[in-house]
């Protein structure tokens, strides 16, 4: 099995920060190299164990979703290998898990998209009979499909804290504050309506692959003429809900390919999911490396190198 990363050590470009998963560095004025590390995050807290590939599975699935989607919305990639911008010694760090991108400036919000009534979700519609302020049809099951799939933002925590769910009118205020003089409202409006037109069109793609993608959150940049691009991630099991199909049934939580699988673990323990996270056992971590790995070859219908 491949070594796994927990966090890269780069020497020949300037770090500019780790998220929860993703190491970020300097490529000149203009570009940035962002590495997919191992570590996984559970609750919005880093775990101490990392899922030996899983930075690259992450990596070569958003590749996937990159070139499944083209010409839906504008996208961060350049065609610049990662192993060219780093020295001879340092290769093995970025092979298959790095992508030089365009040095963009991110929406302050995380681009939610709900086609099915899970998680954080359920709960809000259980005491109020809406999510996000979207008010849905009374007499809906736990895991049932939306009647549409609905845009439901949150905010964009620092490593630590939690995402909050927020309306989409908090939505447009916060964009309209942070991407002055650029119209925020207006780039609010066609980051829901593009990520709106992803899901449907990675839901539909993928459910013929007898993969249901519940939910997922996309995340949005503008360049410097303001143009929207679509960044980061993309619909990998990080950052959605991925249900086999044949053992989907409405009013049971499904079985999934992502990191829920370590969520119900953490739930069984006495946690307060608070740092520091427990450590994971051997066994957990090899299902759910397992669970990332069929995710990508269901999907791409390719085995991992």
């Amino acid at each position: 099995m491949t070594q796994a990363l927990y966090e890269s050590n780069l020497k020949s470009l300037p770090l500019i920060g780790r998220g929860k998963v993703r190491d970020i560095y300097a490529v000149g004025d203009d570009k940035l190299l962002v590495i997919a590390s191992d570590r996984l995050s559970a609750f919005d807290v880093i775990l101490p164990d990392p899922i030996p590939e899983k930075g690259k599975i992450l990596t070569q699935i958003t590749a996937f979703w990159f070139d499944t989607l083209e010409g839906i919305v504008a996208d961060q990639r350049t065609d610049i290998a990662p192993e060219s911008v780093v020295a001879p010694e340092e290769r093995d760090q970025v092979t298959g898990r790095a992508m030089v991108v365009k040095r963009l400036k991110p929406l302050p919000i995380e681009a939610v998209v709900r086609g099915y009534l899970i998680g954080s979700g359920w709960k809000e519609y259980q005491a109020t009979g809406a999510v996000c302020g979207i008010p849905l049809p009374e007499g809906l099951r736990l895991a049932e499909k939306l009647p549409e799939p609905i845009f439901t933002p949150a905010t964009k925590a620092e490593v630590g804290e939690h995402d909050e769910n927020i309306s989409f009118a908090e939505a447009q205020a916060r964009c309209a504050e942070a991407l002055a003089p650029f119209d925020g409202a207006a780039l609010a409006e066609a980051a829901r309506n593009a990520a709106l037109t992803l899901y449907q069109k990675a839901h539909d793609y993928a459910l013929a692959r007898g993969v249901i993608i519940a939910d997922t959150k996309f995340e949005f940049g503008i360049d410097e003429h303001g143009t929207l691009h679509l960044i980061d991630e993309v619909l990998t099991p990080d950052s959605s809900r991925f249900w086999p199909a044949d053992a989907w049934q409405p009013g049971t939580n499904p079985p999934s390919f992502d990191k829920q699988f370590v969520r119900d673990y953490l739930e069984s323990l006495d946690w307060n999911k608070q740092p520091p996270a427990p450590k994971l056992p051997p066994e957990v971590i090899e299902k759910t490396r397992q669970k990332y790995r069929e995710a990508y070859e269901r999907l791409t219908g390719r085995v991992l190198p």
